[in-house]
């Protein structure tokens, strides 16, 4: 479903504001911070290092009422490959259809992110597939977005794994951390984030589909 997309003014403030659920330590939040956002993020752990706004609570009723923009990265453990390799995936929650629900209903626009394999599952339509090779970014990290818009906007570059690009191998290193753009988290927040880059440029993709929506 396609949400008329406002322009993004609430709240008496300058810049739009932007929930993160399931924010983890912020490589999303940040990104979305970089392209001019306010954020506020949600976690139900504890996240010592998340460097704006926090509140520790449930993703699925913390309230949704006045942000502009809705972010979501629901727990990808039930279906990235290294579950299968080390774990049971029915072991973890499968939250993304409720999730999407809840946005839906929600009425305000909104992004979930996850691993490429809910792609391929047809559980998330890949609106947006990215890799940290589209922004220069030395690592090979995947990442599938689907959006309230559909889609659409400006034109990336392919991947281009080349010959010394990371590839994340859950071993906690500092320097693929630093490389996804994530210097303030430590190893270990890392091996969940998203390089900041991936939203920064999703986020510019939104406020053009905003300003369109409204010219139109």
């Amino acid at each position: 479903m396609t949400h008329r997309i406002p322009i993004p003014r609430a709240h008496g403030r300058t810049r739009p504001l932007l929930l993160d659920l399931c924010c983890g330590a912020g490589g999303l939040s940040m990104g979305y911070h970089q392209a001019g956002f306010d954020v506020v993020g949600v976690d139900i752990n504890p996240q010592p290092n998340y460097p704006f706004e926090f509140h520790r609570a449930d993703a699925l009723t913390f309230p949704l009422d006045g942000f502009d923009l809705i972010h979501a990265s629901w727990p990808c453990e039930r279906y990235a490959r290294v579950t299968a390799w080390r774990g049971n995936p029915d072991d973890h929650p499968d939250l993304i259809a409720v999730g999407r629900d809840r946005l839906v209903a929600s009425g305000i626009p909104w992004v979930i992110e996850n691993v490429p394999e809910t792609a391929k599952a047809g559980i998330l339509r890949p609106d947006y597939l990215l890799c940290g090779s589209q922004f220069g970014l030395n690592v090979r990290r995947h990442r599938v977005f689907e959006t309230s818009w559909g889609g659409g906007g400006d034109l990336l570059p392919p991947c281009w794994h080349h010959k010394g690009l990371l590839a994340f191998e859950h071993k906690g290193e500092r320097a693929y951390a630093d490389a996804m753009g994530c210097t303030w988290m430590t190893s270990a927040e890392a091996r969940k984030a998203v390089p900041p880059a991936y939203t920064q440029w999703i986020a510019t993709q939104y406020l053009t589909h905003a300003r369109t929506e409204v010219a139109a």
